[in-house]
């Protein structure tokens, strides 16, 4: 008896993002709206963190309808049609559920059904997990276009009195269309995670603890800023080198730097140890955004094309970073 053959899926050499979408939140919130319960002032925000105004959803407004409108404008903007969408994967901490998976209710939304569909609990690096995943299943064959979504409602997970990291959150969501490629669009993604660090920024208790003891109130997110910046700085400018040199690239042939949009100091600290050149456009999205954790990578992007339409069809180094502590980087064409 002759050994079956088993057929395996047959994908494509390259990929690249061909489009994003946007959708924030539909208020803007000032420092002063927020600075009294946490005893600051806007002069305060602005020096720490580079945060002047940060976007937040209504109380009708969730998670799931930001993705929705983000994930409508990629698939327009890349000119395919919501059936051909080979899987939807969804980076998110805010669900308004712990299950089932936003992205599944997402695929059913814009009618990409029956497209497998799931969440990534990648916190600030979940988008950057979402394009590595998208780029593997469409060279393997598994699909030919994919979305990736990073969408966060972290104002349902914000404690008004917290001076560690709720003045800083906003809501959002970012959405791309990866797909085939005839040259390489999506270089190698570094990527990793540091457990260790485990509880430097996240919940500030336990979903259990919270049922049991519910006068103590829901969990809302906390940091330990200064475990956190270090790392970020130090660590991850580390990352940042990595992803550049794996796709065979310097910092002076990039047309962009995108990071996480964590504090504007990190920020200007990338810059600085990746000696990037002028001529680089570094995204600044959380000046008027603020952060919004896996959905700070695309609205950034999305927001440099709008204002630098130039920059379509350049490089540019995205890099995500957060709880976990869990991190990912690539170099990526824009589309």
């Amino acid at each position: 008896m002759t050994e079956p053959t088993l057929h395996q899926s047959v994908g494509v050499p390259f990929t690249r993002i061909y489009a994003v979408g946007a959708a924030r939140g539909d208020l803007t919130v000032t420092n002063d709206d927020i600075a009294g319960p946490i005893d600051s002032s806007d002069e305060w925000i602005r020096q720490r963190t580079g945060v002047i105004t940060r976007r937040r959803a209504s109380s009708e407004v969730n998670a799931i309808d930001l993705a929705e409108a983000a994930s409508r404008e990629a698939i327009a903007k890349a000119g395919i049609t919501p059936d051909q969408i080979g899987a939807v994967i969804v980076s998110t901490i805010s669900n308004s559920v712990q299950t089932p998976s936003l992205a599944a209710l997402l695929a059913d939304r814009i009618g990409a059904t029956p497209a497998p569909a799931y969440d990534v609990s990648a916190a600030c690096a979940g988008y950057t997990y979402g394009i590595a995943q998208a780029d593997a299943f469409v060279r393997a064959g598994l699909a030919t276009y994919v979305l990736v979504v990073g969408a966060e409602k972290l104002s349902d997970f914000a404690n008004p009195t917290d001076r560690t990291i709720s003045f800083l959150l906003g809501d959002g969501a970012g959405a791309a269309i990866v797909g085939p490629s005839d040259t390489p669009g999506i270089a190698a993604t570094v990527w990793g995670s540091d457990g260790s660090k485990w509880d430097a920024v996240g919940m500030d208790r336990p979903l259990k603890e919270a049922f049991d003891d519910p006068e103590g109130g829901f969990p809302t997110l906390r940091q330990e800023g200064q475990t956190v910046f270090r790392w970020a700085v130090w660590e991850m400018a580390k990352v940042a080198q990595q992803a550049l040199d794996a796709a065979g690239v310097t910092s002076d042939q990039l047309a962009a730097f995108i990071p996480h949009q964590a504090n504007m100091r990190i920020i200007d600290e990338f810059a600085k140890q990746l000696k990037l050149p002028e001529s680089v456009v570094i995204a600044r999205d959380i000046a008027t955004t603020g952060n919004t954790s896996a959905a700070s990578i695309p609205l950034a992007t999305h927001r440099l094309l709008e204002e630098h339409p130039e920059l379509s069809g350049g490089l540019a180094l995205q890099i995500g970073f957060g709880a976990g502590l869990v991190f990912g980087a690539q170099v990526v064409r824009l589309p």
